[in-house]
C-alpha cells in the first residue's frame, strides 16, 4: 500500500492567518514567511546591495571569532535558532569545534537541505536538525545530554518580535538550554531612517516579493483566492518604536476569502506582516537582562551598525 502524503493545511497557520486578518488592524506574524519559497527569497535577499545586516554580520564573525572561540571553549552543543543560510554558521563551527550542531527551523524541507549541504563540508560533526517553531517550546535532540550548550541566534531575528515577544522568547532560550549556557546573538544598531529603508524595500523588488509571497502561501495552503496585485509592499519607520514595519497595503478596495471565511479592505488598508526593531547598545543590553541573559562580551563593525553579544545564563539569585 503507498503511503498517503498529508495535504492539509498547518492548523496554526491557518489560526494565524484568520485572526490576524479578523483583527484591527490586520496583522499576521513574520514567522509565517518562512515556507520553502519563502525562506528562498529571504537568502535572496541577504546578498542585495541595500540589505547590510548580513555581510556586516558575517564581517564580525570574521574579525571576531578568535575572541568569541577563546571565551566559548570547544565541545559544545550547539543550537542554532532559525538556522536557514549556510554563510555564518560554518564560521561558528569552524572557529569553536563543537560536539554537536542541532539547527531548529520552522521550514523543514530547507532545514533538510541545508543540514545536509552543510554535512557535508563537516563530515564528522553531529548534526540533528529539529523542525520547529523556535517561538513555541520544543525539546532538543536526546542527544545533546550533558554538553554545555551555546545557543546561536543571528541576524537580529530578535528584531522581528515586539519588546514583550522579544523578553519572553529569551526566558524560553534560557529555559531550554539551561543555566550556565551561553547565548551568542546578533542585533542591529538604531541609524538613520532613510538607509534601514532602503535595506527592507530594494531596488530589485526582492523583499516585495517576499512579503507578497505571504499571500501567495494563503492561497496555496488554505484555498484562498486573494488577488495578489490588489496589494503592494511597503517599508515604514516608526520613530517611537525603533522600528522597520513592513506592510502589504491595498491599492485599491478589494474582497477576498480564506478557508470559507471573507475578509474586506479599503483602498489603503493594510497587513502589518513584519517589524525589525533596532537597538542602541543600552536597549539590547536591558533586553538581555529582562530576558535572563547578562551579557558579558560585544564585537561590532567600524561603523556600529551592527553587533553580536554574548551573553550567559548566570543562576537566578535573590534580588532587593
Amino acid at each position: 500500500m503507498l503511503a498517503t502524503v498529508d495535504t492539509r493545511p498547518d492548523p496554526a497557520f491557518a489560526r494565524a492567518v484568520l485572526e490576524g486578518l479578523a483583527q484591527e488592524p490586520p496583522a499576521i506574524p513574520a514567522r509565517w514567511f518562512y515556507d520553502e519559497e519563502g525562506s528562498v527569497l529571504f537568502e535572496q535577499i541577504t546578498d542585495l546591495p541595500e540589505y547590510y545586516p548580513t555581510r556586516t554580520e558575517i564581517g564580525i564573525l570574521r574579525s571576531a571569532m578568535p575572541e568569541i572561540a577563546a571565551v566559548v571553549g570547544t565541545g559544545r552543543a550547539v543550537v542554532d535558532y532559525g538556522a536557514g543560510a549556510l554563510a555564518k554558521t560554518p564560521l561558528l563551527l569552524r572557529g569553536i569545534a563543537p560536539a554537536l550542531y542541532a539547527p531548529v527551523d520552522i521550514s523543514g524541507a530547507h532545514l533538510r537541505a541545508n543540514a545536509e549541504a552543510l554535512q557535508e563540508d563537516f563530515p564528522s560533526l553531529p548534526i540533528f536538525p529539529v523542525e520547529a517553531d523556535f517561538t513555541r517550546a520544543f525539546d532538543l535532540p536526546a542527544e545533546v545530554g550533558d554538553h554545555p550548550r551555546l545557543g546561536f541566534f543571528p541576524g537580529s531575528t530578535i528584531g522581528n518580535l515586539v519588546p514583550a515577544s522579544a523578553v519572553d522568547l529569551l526566558r524560553s532560550f534560557r529555559r531550554t538550554l539551561g543555566t550556565g549556557a551561553l547565548l551568542l546573538i546578533g542585533m542591529d544598531r538604531v541609524k538613520a531612517p532613510g538607509r534601514l529603508i532602503a535595506a527592507y524595500d530594494d531596488a530589485a523588488g526582492v523583499t516585495a516579493s517576499f512579503n507578497l509571497n505571504l499571500l501567495h502561501r494563503i492561497n496555496r495552503e488554505l484555498g484562498g483566492d486573494i488577488p495578489v496585485d490588489a496589494f503592494a509592499h511597503e517599508a515604514r519607520w516608526n520613530a517611537s518604536m525603533a522600528r522597520i514595519e513592513m506592510h502589504l497595503v491595498a491599492r485599491r478596495e478589494v474582497s477576498f476569502t480564506v478557508e470559507g471565511r471573507t475578509f474586506h479592505f479599503a483602498g489603503g488598508d493594510s497587513i502589518h506582516t513584519e517589524n525589525s526593531h533596532k537597538y542602541t547598545a543600552e536597549s539590547a543590553r536591558l533586553l538581555l537582562l529582562a530576558g535572563g541573559w547578562t551579557p558579558f562580551n560585544e564585537w561590532s563593525d567600524p561603523a556600529g551598525d551592527f553587533a553580536l553579544l554574548l551573553a550567559r545564563a548566570d543562576p537566578e539569585r535573590m534580588a532587593p
